[in-house]
């Protein structure tokens, strides 16, 4: 049976919880926020499936010759990348498998904003729930076991999710398949859905009302500055800066995160998912004439079959190539894990009984890695800037 000496081995993707044969397995959450996997003693058969199925039980096994390509990507339908994270790439290879007959799995906000969870779509019109960031992480439920149903009937599947969860996926099915696609992206690591829901109440008693939707991403001020905001059901609505807001925060500090994020196994260049995308950061130093601050995405091939549908896509977007070792420079979480806060034991035995503002405010500082990095940031700007002046003087 499953078993992990540490928490930080279990990064939650249930693929455990999917493959046990006699369901002797729950997803329960800890006094986190996080779930792990609880096996009914009394029930199990020790097959060994769940041990097989899981990702880091497994290890390792992608090889560093693997010929990834990475482009920036932008949607030419400005609604949709307006509606995007970046550059709304997503939603063109969603639609495309949609178009042939396919279905989509991707995270999508509950209808009371409390948790993710992770659902099916088989129409256009649905995928607008499926667009966007959402910071915490999303219930798989049995939504491995759906897929596998839907590719035994040859039916075209595209399952987004992150990096943990496309490899949950793949340990899961055993077997490759020429009808799934699996999309990943650069993950800076899950926050606690307890920390959330502490968030979500200290917000809806100060405004007087409930939460009716929230955009992690908004672009209203740009892309680059950040936004966070909330409608309620009163009309009314919030809307703050990401180095703000309170959540964001103590997401962005590193004090909330998942254990297992903390040395993430599933950082590096060369995945096991077909696609990968994130933000293009990086873009207005490496590529200024193209940044209009509305959104560009980086997007990585890692297979042929990513490749396929990035060509059948290729009306529907404009793109570029770009050299993958000078972009991982720029977004460093795609190899490199999220430090541990010194302060994240604090934060989380004060979360019942302090104040939601004065705990972020106190334990959710920046730690000196952090610190340390914005600090070479800003020196690597100034001198990137200078440079560009001077080069611009002896055109």
């Amino acid at each position: 049976m499953i078993s992990l000496p540490e928490k930080s081995d279990c990064c939650g993707c249930s693929a455990c919880y999917n493959i046990c044969p006699v369901n002797a397995i729950e997803m329960q959450a800890d006094q986190e926020g996080f779930a792990y996997p609880a096996v009914d003693g009394s029930i199990c058969v020790k097959c060994g499936k769940c041990v097989n199925a899981c990702p880091v039980c497994i290890g390792e096994s992608q090889s560093e010759d693997d010929k990834t390509k990475a482009y920036w990507a932008i949607n030419n339908d400005e609604k949709t990348r307006n509606e995007s994270s970046s550059g709304g790439v997503f939603s063109v290879l969603a639609e495309k498998t949609l178009k042939n007959g396919g279905v989509v799995f991707g995270a999508a906000m509950s209808d009371n904003m409390r948790s993710v969870n992770h659902i099916c779509i088989s129409c256009s019109d649905d995928l607008p729930v499926l667009r966007g960031s959402k910071y915490m992480q999303s219930d798989i439920s049995d939504m491995y076991r759906s897929v596998r149903e839907y590719l035994d009937k040859n039916v075209e599947v595209l399952f987004s999710g992150a990096p943990c969860q496309i490899e949950g996926l793949l340990a899961f099915l055993g077997k490759d398949y020429d009808n799934l696609l699996c999309v990943d992206f650069i993950c800076h690591g899950v926050p606690s859905v307890r920390v959330w829901n502490k968030y979500v109440d200290f917000v809806e008693r100060k405004q007087g009302s409930g939460i009716r939707s929230v955009n992690f991403r908004s672009k209203a001020h740009g892309w680059h500055t950040i936004s966070v905001s909330f409608s309620f059901e009163d009309g009314s609505k919030y809307e703050s800066k990401e180095s703000d807001d309170l959540f964001m925060k103590a997401f962005l500090n590193d004090v909330c995160l998942r254990p297992s994020c903390y040395k993430c196994r599933f950082k590096k260049i060369h995945r096991k998912s077909d696609v990968t995308l994130a933000d293009f950061w990086g873009v207005d130093k490496l590529f200024p004439e193209i940044d209009d601050d509305k959104g560009t995405s980086l997007l990585m091939i890692h297979s042929e079959k990513g490749n396929r549908i990035f060509e059948l896509s290729s009306d529907k977007i404009k793109s570029g190539e770009v050299d993958i070792k000078t972009v991982a420079i720029y977004n460093a979480a795609m190899i490199k894990s999220s430090p541990v806060n010194k302060n994240r034991t604090q934060f989380f035995s004060g979360l019942e009984s302090k104040k939601f503002d004065k705990l972020v405010n106190k334990y959710a500082k920046p730690s000196l890695y952090r610190r340390i990095r914005r600090k070479l940031g800003k020196i690597k700007n100034s001198i990137l800037k200078q440079t560009t002046k001077k080069a611009e003087r002896f055109k």
